[in-house]
């Protein structure tokens, strides 16, 4: 028997708009797009992990089990600089600290993303990460 965790899935109040937001800043692949449970939702594929986008408006913004999204990078200066030349604003600059740098975003519906790059690949196990 193999366990996996594979998605976080979120509520959006425009799905094409959030949809258009991961596509765009980080190149998440469209999976699939189709009815689930009587809704919309939409399959994303950022890096190795996955997000479920549904077509339904969060009942409370900024609230719920989920505190954030957290997206890993090995350049997060190059990131921040891809997003800034797609019109995304920053409202914080980068964070050091001695393990991890990184940066809190909005995305659509106030969701919390965090941008992360670690220091320490191999003790998060993120070294096989292209493999």
């Amino acid at each position: 028997m193999r366990i996996s965790f594979d998605h976080a899935h979120i509520f959006a109040t425009n799905i094409d708009t959030t949809v258009d937001f991961f596509v765009r800043m980080f190149d998440a692949i469209v999976v699939w797009d189709e009815e689930a449970a009587g809704v919309r939702c939409a399959r994303l594929m950022i890096g190795k992990g996955f997000v479920h986008v549904y077509a339904q408006p969060p009942r409370i913004l900024r609230t719920g089990v989920v505190h954030h999204l957290g997206i890993e990078t090995d350049d997060l200066e190059g990131l921040v600089s891809t997003m800034v030349s797609k019109g995304y604003v920053f409202r914080n600059p980068i964070r050091e600290e001695s393990k991890f740098k990184y940066v809190m975003i909005a995305g659509p519906d106030e969701l919390l993303i965090e941008l992360f790059e670690c220091r320490e690949p191999a003790r998060w196990r993120l070294q096989d990460q292209s493999a």
